[in-house]
């Protein structure tokens, strides 16, 4: 089955083909550009790089979040329009296990750690298990002082992956035991979502086009915004 994977929770825009086989084609585009704007000509890319045309693809694969807003919002709206066009299923992941799949040669604790702006940090934690990775702390919003003081009493070897992780890392550098990975391992990977979503595509782990729910956490920046002036006012 051949899977099209679009990721768009973070500010990077990313699609990827594959199924089986592996990743066949896959593009990220550079920080800052708008996300509706990069997202149709990255699909087209990476089909044209796969070789293959969409009706060919058998699921779409979606980042759930969570994440940005505006991002989430138009690559799942992507996806359930392109599904609902083919007749195919959707799979979604969440951008935190996209976060901690790529780091899932190591034996510490993985903990995924996704700027969520407003100084506040997305995360949840991961062990490494045969084939990938298992969830062991559910998605949850938290202050970076409150992540690294979780750290510190755990005391347990953990490896940060993210860019909150990377953004704050003055706050968790210093922590015994803890490792901050990578630059390359800042963003959700279009080509980790494909590698996830064949294995649940595997598993028959599908969504309707009408079920797909994005992952927010807390309600968004604008609404956040608008309420904090109208208590002012």
């Amino acid at each position: 089955m051949l899977i099209l994977a679009i990721e768009s929770a973070s500010g990077q825009v990313g699609c990827a083909v594959g199924g089986h086989e592996g990743v066949l084609a896959s593009a990220h585009s550079g920080q800052g550009r708008r996300h509706a704007e990069a997202l149709g000509p990255q699909i087209d890319f990476v089909r044209r790089q796969a070789g293959i045309e969409l009706t060919e693809l058998g699921a779409v694969a979606v980042d759930v979040g969570p994440g940005l807003y505006t991002g989430l919002r138009v690559g799942i709206v992507a996806g359930i329009s392109m599904a609902y066009a083919l007749g195919i299923p959707v799979i979604g992941v969440s951008s935190l296990d996209l976060l901690a799949f790529p780091a899932r040669w190591t034996s510490r604790l993985i903990v995924s750690a996704l700027d969520a702006r407003r100084g506040e940090l997305f995360v949840a934690m991961f062990r490494k298990v045969p084939g990938g990775i298992q969830r062991v702390v559910d998605p949850r919003v938290c202050s970076p002082a409150d992540l690294a003081s979780e750290l510190e009493v755990t005391e347990e070897r953990s490896l940060l992956v993210g860019d909150g992780a990377l953004r704050y890392q003055e706050m968790f550098g210093g922590i015994r035991g803890v490792e901050l990975a990578e630059q390359g391992l800042a963003n959700p990977s279009a080509r980790a979502l494909v590698q996830l979503a064949h294995a649940r595509a595997m598993r028959e782990e599908f969504v309707r086009p009408w079920e797909l729910e994005p992952v927010y956490l807390r309600r968004p920046d604008a609404e956040i915004n608008w309420t904090t002036r109208e208590g002012g006012a």
